[in-house]
């Protein structure tokens, strides 16, 4: 039970999507963040960044009242929302049908008892609140249009113009049913067809429930893992098969601080760690879509390679700060692109080569056409590899030798050697080799502190970082080596807070921005892995089931918690954390079939 009233914190928010586009739904019964007509595109409710006239759209009992009950339809992306209030109970459906070319919120009003007074308001703002459109009603209901966006507004509830915002007051009884459906259009064509609440909610339903039935993984954590693959499917842009890494901008790594970026973007490493989600839950499709994608993205001079790009492949992310928005919880600057598009990040060539060797053995691709550009790529890489750079967290503080992204070039010389070795693909085998073995030398001679027994985040530096943790999952050295060992052991001791895992602490990194963060989810789901792998499974497990009590009441993850707080942070629903969920928590699955001497069955799911 709680009360939905007040400032909405980011766990208070659950999430519906159409494969175009999605929409946050906050416990308090309001849509407060919503982009049109992309996951990139300018917010037409933003209410999260908090404008003094942000868009929203709030529908609940005349009043308030108590959320009773929250959670989505079994397998599919179909909130409801149960109200108890002194005169009866309400329920609220919202979902957003699969479409083409227009995007439609639907939201129904269902009286479950007695006679319940309710009140809807809906505030349209475009361009992140900078926009406030011209409204007008007509026979068919509210229609609005600013510069090239048009909003429809259908309902058989009365609905008045006040102060700027369509307000609606009605009331309804046990057994009846009120729909409300938003759409939007681009607003030079015709006005689209109103869909029928009803019918779209079935086939919503159905297409949802169908997708999630393809699931391959069975064990303990099969609900868990089917709803964090039904929300990275929601991260998906269906007509170019791109993964964004979350839905919203913005929102604070630190509550009050600067540290707020811009998600809505395809990163080629969050996106490729999403993929293994896929492929080991037996998701081909996805992974052929994103391969498609990936192979567009990169298409050119392989020194032109991005750690992100946009949904159809954009290169050209221009960082930009919105003045006029306060941020959430004050939290500025409030920004839009990123300019972290233009770093040099060596781990993204290993993150690339290692899921395109992977989607070949996936998706049994022979030959693989692919492969003239991963020899391109792995090319460009031989001349760059022992380069600083900034590293996978993106850091805006000086370049440095990342053991991480040494790792993963590593990791790119070790994949190409095993296209040719294993696959019979033609390339210089013997040159990658040498590479390959030239590199594990240099990570093992300068990012290794023989002293404390622990690899560092950067050559020549004392400090610890999450990534680490990876070593042993991309097969630079074996789980239980005394090294990797000893790495999960100085991480436990120096860069947990209340058991989770830091990725590092910006303190000490100098990562060139001010103030903190909290822990980060993704890498806590690492430690699971590697404890796992060290035949620590107690330990594994209990930190495992800690995490999944960080999600919310519908099973979402943000980027990162505050522990002392005891809320999520970042922007949510983060990829990154659900990917790291599915993976620990097949890993789990695996373990208990080895360690009962029973073969893995095909349906337990497999982690590439």
């Amino acid at each position: 039970m709680w009360q939905c009233m007040g400032m909405a914190r980011i766990e208070d928010y659950a999430v519906v999507g159409d494969l175009h586009t999605a929409a946050l739904v906050s416990t308090a019964g309001s849509i407060d963040w919503l982009c049109l007509p992309r996951f990139d595109s300018p917010a037409c409710f933003n209410a999260l960044l908090d404008t003094p006239e942000a868009g929203r759209w709030l529908l609940a009992p005349e009043g308030g009242g108590t959320c009773a009950r929250r959670g989505y339809r079994d397998g599919t992306l179909v909130l409801e929302t149960e109200w108890e209030t002194p005169q009866g109970t309400v329920r609220v459906i919202d979902f957003m049908p699969p479409r083409d070319e227009v995007a439609d919120i639907v939201r129904i009003v269902e009286g479950v008892s007695g006679t319940v007074r309710m009140h809807s308001e809906l505030a349209l703002r475009f361009d992140y609140g900078h926009i406030v459109p011209w409204v007008r009603k007509d026979e068919l209901g509210v229609h609005a249009i600013a510069g090239p966006d048009a909003v429809y507004f259908v309902t058989k509830a009365p609905v008045s113009g006040e102060d700027m915002r369509s307000v609606s007051d009605f009331t309804v009884r046990a057994g009846e049913r009120v729909p409300f459906v938003l759409t939007w259009a681009p607003s030079h064509v015709p006005r689209p067809h109103s869909v029928d609440a009803e019918e779209v909610l079935g086939t919503t339903v159905a297409f949802w429930r169908g997708w999630a039935s393809q699931c391959t993984v069975k064990g303990k954590y099969q609900d868990a893992v089917v709803r964090s693959l039904v929300t990275l499917k929601a991260l998906t842009y269906a007509p170019t098969g791109g993964i964004v890494a979350a839905v919203t901008t913005s929102l604070p790594e630190q509550l009050g601080g600067p540290r707020n970026w811009d998600y809505r973007y395809c990163w080629l490493r969050d996106a490729t760690m999403t993929l293994q989600a896929l492929l080991a839950a037996g998701y081909t499709a996805e992974a052929a879509a994103w391969r498609d994608w990936l192979l567009r993205a990169v298409a050119g001079d392989p020194a032109d390679l991005q750690i992100m790009y946009g949904i159809h492949g954009e290169r050209r992310l221009p960082e930009m700060e919105l003045p006029w928005l306060a941020g959430y919880e004050n939290s500025t600057p409030v920004r839009i692109g990123n300019g972290a598009a233009e770093q040099l990040q060596l781990d993204v060539w290993g993150e690339v080569l290692d899921c395109l060797a992977l989607t070949r053995n996936s998706l049994l691709k022979h030959p693989d056409e692919a492969w003239d550009v991963q020899v391109a790529l792995m090319q460009h890489l031989e001349t760059i590899w022992d380069q600083p750079d900034n590293g996978l967290w993106e850091m805006r503080g000086p370049r440095r030798h990342f053991t991480h992204s040494k790792v993963m070039a590593w990791v790119a010389a070790d994949r190409m050697v095993k296209g040719v070795r294993e696959s019979g693909l033609p390339g210089p085998v013997e040159r990658w080799e040498a590479l390959r073995d030239t590199i594990h030398r240099d990570v093992m001679a300068n990012g290794f502190d023989a002293a404390r027994n622990t690899f560092v985040q950067a050559y020549g530096r004392p400090e610890l970082d999450a990534s680490l943790l990876l070593i042993p999952r991309v097969g630079f050295l074996p789980p239980d080596d005394p090294k990797v060992v000893g790495t999960i052991d100085a991480i436990q001791r120096e860069l947990t807070e209340g058991g989770f895992v830091l990725r590092y602490r910006p303190a000490d990194s100098d990562d060139g921005l001010p103030g903190d963060e909290g822990v980060f989810l993704a890498c806590s789901f690492w430690m699971v892995e590697a404890l796992l792998g060290a035949g620590r499974r107690r330990e594994s497990v209990e930190l495992f089931e800690r995490l999944l009590e960080l999600r919310n009441d519908v099973g979402l993850l943000s980027e990162e918690w505050a522990v002392r707080a005891g809320r999520q942070l970042g922007n949510t629903p983060q990829a990154f954390s659900h990917f790291g969920l599915v993976t620990s928590a097949l890993e789990l699955h695996q373990d208990t079939f080895r360690r009962s001497d029973m073969p893995i069955p095909p349906e337990s799911g497999r982690v590439a």
